[in-house]
C-alpha cells in the first residue's frame, strides 16, 4: 500500500474531482433562467465535496475535525444528488446521465463513510519524541 502523502492522491478525491467536472459539463446545459439558482448550486454543491475533502486532509491531526469535515463533504455530495434529481424532474437532464453521476456521489459516499468510521487509521499521530530543550 502507497503512502499517501496529498489530499489529491486520495482515490475519493479523484473520484470528487471527476464528478465535479461532470456536473459542470452537465449544467452548461440548463436554462439560461436556472443560472443563479439550480446551475449555481448544484455546481458549488459538487466542488464543496473536494474541497471540504482537501481541508479534512490538512485538518487530520484533530480526529474531531477530520470527521468532521468528511461528514462534510458527505452533505455536499448527498446535496448534490437532490440537485441532480430536480435537474431530471425539470428535464433539463437525461435520465441515464443523472444515475451515473448519483452513482458516482455514492462511491464517493461510501468511501467517506468509510474513511470516517476508521478515522485512526488517516490521522496523524502525536510524536513521542519530547521537544528540544531551550536555554
Amino acid at each position: 500500500m502507497k503512502l499517501i502523502k496529498h489530499h489529491w492522491e486520495l482515490d475519493v478525491y479523484k473520484l470528487a474531482m471527476e464528478m465535479s467536472r461532470e456536473v459542470f459539463q452537465l449544467s452548461k446545459t440548463f436554462p439560461k433562467e436556472e443560472t443563479y439558482s439550480l446551475t449555481d448550486q448544484i455546481r458549488r454543491s459538487s466542488r464543496s465535496v473536494s474541497a471540504q475533502l482537501a481541508e479534512a486532509w490538512r485538518r487530520r491531526k484533530y480526529e474531531a475535525v477530520f470527521v468532521n469535515k468528511l461528514n462534510e463533504a458527505e452533505g455536499e455530495a448527498a446535496e448534490t444528488q437532490t440537485w441532480l434529481e430536480h435537474a431530471v424532474q425539470c428535464e433539463y437532464v437525461p435520465v441515464q446521465k443523472a444515475r451515473e453521476i448519483h452513482r458516482l456521489c455514492d462511491r464517493i459516499l461510501g468511501k467517506l463513510v468509510t474513511m470516517g468510521n476508521k478515522p485512526e487509521a488517516w490521522v496523524l499521530r502525536k510524536s513521542r519524541t519530547p521537544p528540544p530543550l531551550t536555554h
